[in-house]
């Protein structure tokens, strides 16, 4: 399959991200399911178990005693009603998380054909902060970057070579 650049540079960004706070060999909770990602974490070293397509608003304690070194969450709590519970439950002391940020210029992701594939949130980056913050997270690192796609022209794809549009953080607890 092929890897859009927007895509290519953002996996390369998050593995970079990562090799500063986590080290290869590092085992790994992924929320969320297998994906076209999970081969170039594996291919970094990294050991991941992927969540398997639990509706994880629901099913969060399912998956809040993993045994793991961190726990990642790429692009997975704009999709959830309320990321709040996962984030409060996670047993992990450590968590990787990264999150479409929300654009002035652009309404949030939304496929009228597939109730799994929806932005329920797009952060601010304060939101993003403050929801960390209050279910016991400290940020130690976040990185922001643009998604520029050269191949399409106009004004909002001018602006997205501007505007972060991801925001990515690693966070520790007691």
């Amino acid at each position: 399959m092929a890897i859009s650049i927007p895509h290519q540079r953002r996996y390369k960004k998050t593995l970079a991200f990562m090799a500063k706070h986590l080290e290869a060999g590092s085992s790994l909770l992924d929320l969320g399911t297998e994906n076209p990602f999970t081969p170039y974490l594996k291919q970094a070293g990294y050991r991941v178990e992927n969540t398997q397509g639990e509706n994880l608003d629901d099913a969060f304690m399912l998956y809040a005693n993993s045994k793991v070194d961190c726990v990642t969450a790429f692009e997975i709590f704009e999709h959830l009603l309320a990321p709040y519970n996962i984030l409060k439950s996670i047993k992990s002391k450590r968590l990787i998380a990264s999150v479409p940020l929300k654009l002035w210029f652009a309404s949030a992701y939304w496929n009228e054909q597939d109730d799994w594939d929806k932005h329920y949130h797009e952060f601010e980056v304060k939101q993003f902060r403050f929801l960390l913050e209050k279910t016991g997270w400290t940020i130690k690192a976040q990185e922001l970057w643009t998604s520029p796609d050269p191949k399409k022209i106009g004004l909002r794809p001018l602006l997205r070579y501007f505007t972060p549009r991801y925001c990515i953080v690693y966070c520790e607890r007691d």
